[in-house]
């Protein structure tokens, strides 16, 4: 079983809500097959305490304008590393030490990614 087309747009609307606030190296990651609770995982860098924040608060907003509200959230205050778990997509957005320290990719290698098609804002 692979993700479904509904899991896909949503984990493209949370990612380009986190592109739009300046989110990098956005990756989503198929983990539908090893993963019983999730569908998808959408990692997400982000470059400061504060962007990971302001990076939570836009995926929130724009899942919300759908009537789709996060069922649990951990880190948001510590703004290291927020997960946003959505049911079938659990959104990671780590500070770009973190990412690179748990390496959620290497983890999940075995997973296919999905291209998202996200289009990256201007940098300011």
């Amino acid at each position: 079983m692979t993700a479904s087309t509904r899991t896909i747009e949503l984990a493209t609307l949370a990612g380009q809500a986190a592109a739009d606030k300046l989110g990098t190296q956005i990756v989503a990651i198929d983990v539908s097959e090893k993963f019983p609770l999730a569908d998808i995982f959408l990692i997400i860098t982000a470059a400061n305490d504060r962007q990971v924040r302001s990076i939570v608060d836009a995926v929130l907003e724009k899942l919300a304008e759908l009537g789709i509200k996060s069922v649990h959230q951990e880190g948001v205050a510590e703004g290291r590393w927020a997960l946003l778990d959505f049911n079938d997509v659990l959104v990671h957005i780590q500070h770009s030490e973190e990412r690179v320290f748990y390496d959620l990719e290497r983890l999940w290698r075995d997973c296919p990614t999905i291209n998202l098609n996200i289009e990256q804002a201007e940098q300011r």
